[in-house]
C-alpha cells in the first residue's frame, strides 16, 4: 500500500513515528508538505502537483495539519478524496473539529456532556454574559486559540467583565465557559482510533497554572478510564466524524465533560506515558479502511 503523510516536516515526532510504523507494516510511505501542493481542477480530472510531479497512485493519506493552515490543508485532503484516496481524517471532519463553536454545537445537540458555554455577538452587556455562564470563576477562550493559548481563568466578576470587554473591543471571537472546580487543574486525554480507546492519560497543571496542556508544562500519567468516560470519548469522536481523535475531558460531579476534540492529536506525550504503539494502531486503521 502507498501511504502519504501530510506534514510540514519529517522530523516531527508524530510524523516520524507514523512513517516508521508504516514501513514496519511493509508499506511504501512518503511525507508530503501539504503547503507545497498545487491543486488542479479540470472536468472529471482532479490532480495534485507537488514539487513539479503529479501525485497519483496513493492508496491513503494520513493528515497532520496544523491549526494555522486548516483551510488549505483541508483543501488538499479534499483533492485526494476526489481522487478516491482514503484519508484517515476526512476534510469535512477536520473543518468541523477545528471550528470550536461548531463542534460544541454538534456535541451539545448529540447530548454529550459539556461545560456550560456561552457565545454572543460582541454583547455590550458583559454582566449578562457572565450571568448566563453561571457567574465566576469562568474560563474565557479565544475561538482560534491552540495548545492552551488564549485561555484565561477569570476568578472574580470584575476580572471576567474586564477580559470580556477587552476581547470584544478587539473584535475577537470568544466563548465563556463555566469553571469545573472539582477537576482541580487536571483533564483526561483519551485517544480514539476507529471507534476504540487505544490509550488514555491524565494531565495535571503545574503550580498555579490551571491549563494542563503538555505544551504548557503539564505533567502526564497513565490513566484508566471508566466505562462512561470511554463511551463519552467515542461518542464525541463519532459525532464529529473523526476516526482518529484526541478527546479532552474534565471529570465533574455530573460525569465526564468534553472540552475539546483534536483531529491531529500529538503522539509523543501519550505514547511515552502509556507505552502504547498508537502509531501502529493508526496504520492498522488505515489498512482496514482502504478499498472500502
Amino acid at each position: 500500500m502507498k501511504i502519504a503523510i501530510l506534514s510540514r516536516r519529517s522530523s516531527i515526532y508524530s510524523t516520524d513515528r507514523l512513517k516508521q510504523s508504516a514501513l514496519e507494516h511493509g508499506h511504501y510511505v512518503r511525507v508530503i508538505d501539504h503547503m507545497h501542493c498545487n491543486l488542479i481542477m479540470e472536468q472529471g480530472k482532479p490532480r495534485i502537483l507537488y514539487l513539479g510531479n503529479l501525485l497519483d497512485k496513493f492508496d491513503a493519506v494520513i493528515p497532520r495539519i496544523g491549526a494555522s493552515v486548516t483551510y488549505y490543508g483541508s483543501a488538499v485532503i479534499r483533492q485526494f478524496e476526489m481522487m478516491n484516496v482514503f484519508s484517515a481524517v476526512s476534510s469535512s471532519a477536520l473543518l468541523v473539529s477545528r471550528d470550536k463553536l461548531r463542534s460544541l454545537q454538534q456535541l451539545s445537540k448529540a447530548g454529550i456532556g459539556l461545560p456550560k458555554t456561552v457565545f454572543t455577538n460582541f454583547s455590550k452587556d458583559a454582566n449578562e454574559v457572565v450571568k448566563m455562564a453561571g457567574g465566576p470563576p469562568l474560563i474565557i477562550k479565544l475561538l482560534e486559540g491552540t495548545q492552551g493559548l488564549g485561555v484565561i481563568l477569570a476568578e472574580k466578576q470584575t476580572a471576567a467583565i474586564s477580559v470580556i470587554e477587552a476581547f470584544y473591543g478587539l473584535k475577537a471571537k470568544i466563548i465563556i465557559q463555566e469553571f469545573i472546580e472539582e477537576s482541580k487543574g487536571t483533564d483526561i486525554r483519551a485517544f480514539v482510533v476507529g471507534g476504540e480507546i487505544v490509550a488514555a492519560m491524565k494531565r495535571t497543571a503545574q503550580g498555579d497554572e490551571f491549563r494542563s496542556n503538555f505544551h504548557r508544562g503539564g505533567t502526564c500519567k497513565l490513566e484508566v478510564l471508566t466505562e462512561k468516560e470511554k463511551q463519552t470519548a467515542i461518542d464525541a469522536a463519532n459525532t464529529l466524524g473523526l476516526g482518529i481523535a484526541g478527546v479532552d475531558m474534565l471529570r465533574s460531579e455530573r460525569g465526564p465533560l468534553i472540552i475539546e476534540v483534536n483531529s491531529s492529536p500529538g503522539l509523543e506525550g501519550i505514547e511515552n506515558v502509556t507505552q502504547e504503539d498508537i502509531a501502529g494502531k493508526i496504520i492498522e486503521y488505515v489498512e482496514q479502511n482502504v478499498g472500502k
